[in-house]
C-alpha cells in the first residue's frame, strides 16, 4: 500500500505547507485521543473532541450574551456557543481542549451549544 510508504510520507511533509503540518498533527493528536474527528461529525449526533479554539468572540443575542468559539482539530471546524456568557475562564484563542455535546447542523454549518469541556494542559516545549 503506498499509503504506509515512509520514503512517500515523508515525501508528503516535504511538500506541505504550514498550516498541512499543523492540521495533520491536530488529526493525529484527535485520533490518538479516541475522539470523533469534527468532518466525520453527523447532525444531532452525541459527540467528544478534541482540537483547538482558533477564535474567540462575544455576540450578543436578544440581549444576552453569546460567547462563540471556533475549535478545530485540524479535519474541520465546528462553532461553540454558550448562552448567557461573556467569557469563560481558561477558554482562550489557541488552547487545547476536550468537549462533549451534540453536533447540530444548522444553516450547513456544524454548531455545539453549551459544550462540556476540559482544558487540555499546556505542554512545555
Amino acid at each position: 500500500m503506498a499509503g504506509t510508504n515512509p520514503l512517500l510520507r515523508a515525501l508528503r511533509r516535504w511538500g506541505a505547507s504550514n498550516e498541512e503540518l499543523v492540521a495533520q498533527e491536530r488529526q493525529r493528536t484527535a485520533d490518538e485521543s479516541g475522539s470523533t474527528r469534527i468532518g466525520d461529525a453527523k447532525d444531532r449526533q452525541q459527540v467528544m473532541l478534541r482540537g483547538f479554539v482558533t477564535a474567540l468572540k462575544m455576540e450578543p443575542r436578544g440581549g444576552t450574551p453569546w460567547l462563540e468559539a471556533t475549535f478545530s482539530d485540524g479535519s474541520q471546524a465546528i462553532t461553540l456557543i454558550w448562552m448567557g456568557r461573556r467569557g469563560i475562564p481558561g477558554i482562550t484563542a489557541g488552547r487545547e481542549m476536550s468537549i462533549e455535546g451534540r453536533v447540530l447542523v444548522v444553516d450547513g454549518e456544524r454548531r455545539m451549544y453549551n459544550p462540556r469541556y476540559s482544558l487540555i494542559a499546556e505542554v512545555a516545549r
